[in-house]
């Protein structure tokens, strides 16, 4: 009966050794892929850094504006004014049918009115 036990312990550490083995393997492996990615991230990272000065540099504001004033006859591109620009009365809202909501009331008014603390 001893020899059964002893034979089993052994065989039980036997078999956690060899656990042991494959899961240090795998932590290895597992780390280098880290690390691998890592380093990927860091050159993408400093790939998008390079990209957004090229960005920034390309759209520079006197750059642009040579280049619409030299290309004018293609692209017939003008500055932006104030007059370009609309007023929210102006903007045509579509009704929502069966929804009884109507275009009537302020929403500004409508907002101040529920802050109100009677």
């Amino acid at each position: 009966m001893r020899t059964l036990v002893s034979g089993l312990a052994v065989l039980a550490v036997m078999g956690l050794a060899f656990w042991a083995y494959r899961e240090n393997y795998r932590t290895q492996t597992a780390i280098s892929e880290l690390t691998r990615l890592q380093s990927e991230i860091a050159s993408l990272r400093e790939g998008l850094s390079v990209l957004d000065a090229e960005w920034a540099y390309l759209n520079r504001p006197d750059r642009l504006r040579a280049l619409a004033a030299i290309n004018f006859d293609r692209l017939a591109l003008f500055p932006l004014t104030a007059r370009q620009f609309g007023a929210v009365s102006q903007v045509a809202y579509p009704l929502a049918e069966g929804t009884g909501i109507t275009l009537d009331a302020d929403p500004v008014d409508a907002v101040s009115a529920g802050r109100r603390q009677p």
